[in-house]
């Protein structure tokens, strides 16, 4: 199993993220252990540079029903949220 690269802090969902009615707990794990889902190639050399310098790591994930979401860990680790990109 991978190990996670930095903590996730306090856990937030916003509320229509809350809608999707899915279980995030697998998502959080592959965010925090380099799997970011649907990033392309820059993004994914974006969110390493992130991870090894404190800044904001973002990660893309599609439910089961094909619904995107978004899990954003803050620079300073405080908090990761779990939300839709229009709630951005």
């Amino acid at each position: 199993m991978p190990k996670p690269l930095f903590p996730l802090g306090r856990i937030l969902a916003t509320p229509g993220a809350l809608d999707l009615s899915v279980n995030f707990a697998p998502y959080l794990l592959r965010h925090q252990c380099e799997d970011w889902g649907d990033l392309g190639e820059d993004d994914q050399a974006e969110n390493v540079y992130a991870v090894e310098h404190g800044l904001r790591v973002l990660s893309v994930y599609h439910t089961p029903d094909g619904v995107r979401f978004w899990v954003i860990t803050e620079a300073d680790r405080s908090a990761t949220t779990v939300l839709l990109p229009s709630e951005y």
